[in-house]
């Protein structure tokens, strides 16, 4: 049973930002890392990939909605991806990228200190574009709990990029945030778990990495897509809003 687990969520392809999350002493010392999915739909995809398996067996991946879809790309079985990126950094990968999205499951079980058996994905347990947020209704909880076992009193998703800790049915629910593509404020965000749970921020030089990542991808947009996301142009106002229908609220009686 590890101790301490860091855990990155939605990376999405931002090499200064994970390299800065990665050179935290805590994040050195954790046990394990696990990420949560949309690792590399972003403007330094391959670099993303090969420095997170340079890690070996300490990362423990989970695929997001973003992940799948770079490989339904590649493999022809989608001829378009919502986020404009995307196609983009799906001709970027390598045989061995796609074989590793390839593989990694929909959701994992680990059990941690002090928090006993906790459930890893993306989105939801049961879907990896599902929404939820801090304050979708307790409902809605329940019907993404649907079909889980009684001993996991935790889970871990990510999706929304936006970090929260909350109580529902009993179980508690921990989105890290995002590292790569921040809404609400600048930085790098995840989580720290074991024995309790934390949600940390790692500050970086935003316009030096912006800079960097501008000249380091060839993505034809990179210049306007590094200033928007890295500097958290969209607000927790402007996510909640575009989120929120999503999460069935509107549907609700």
């Amino acid at each position: 049973m590890p101790n301490r687990v860091a855990v990155l969520s939605d990376i999405h392809g931002v090499l200064p930002a994970l390299e800065a999350v990665l050179a935290e002493p805590d994040i050195r010392t954790a046990d394990l890392i696990v990420l949560t999915g949309d690792i590399a739909a972003g403007p330094q995809p391959t670099q993303v990939l090969d420095l997170l398996t340079s890690l070996g067996d300490r990362v423990v991946w989970v695929s997001g909605n973003a992940d799948r879809e770079l490989l339904e790309y590649r493999r022809g079985q989608r001829d378009t991806i919502p986020d404009p990126i995307a196609p983009w950094a799906a001709e970027q990968l390598r045989t061995e990228h796609l074989d590793l999205l390839g593989s990694l499951p929909r959701s994992l079980c680990l059990s941690v200190n002090g928090l006993g058996k906790v459930l890893f994905c993306h989105a939801t347990p049961r879907d990896d574009e599902e929404v939820v947020l801090v304050d979708s209704r307790l409902e809605r909880w329940k019907e993404v709990f649907s079909g889980l076992d009684t001993d996991i009193r935790t889970v871990v998703c990510g999706h929304t990029h936006m970090p929260f800790v909350r109580l529902a049915h009993g179980r508690l629910v921990i989105n890290p945030g995002s590292v790569g593509m921040p809404y609400g404020r600048t930085g790098a965000h995840w989580a720290l778990l074991g024995p309790g749970v934390e949600l940390r921020t790692t500050y970086f030089d935003i316009q030096g990495a912006a800079t960097q990542v501008s000249q380091d991808s060839s993505y034809p947009d990179i210049t306007a897509w590094a200033d928007y996301f890295l500097h958290a142009r969209a607000s927790d106002t402007d996510a909640l809003a575009a989120f929120a229908p999503r999460d069935g609220r509107d549907n609700s009686p």
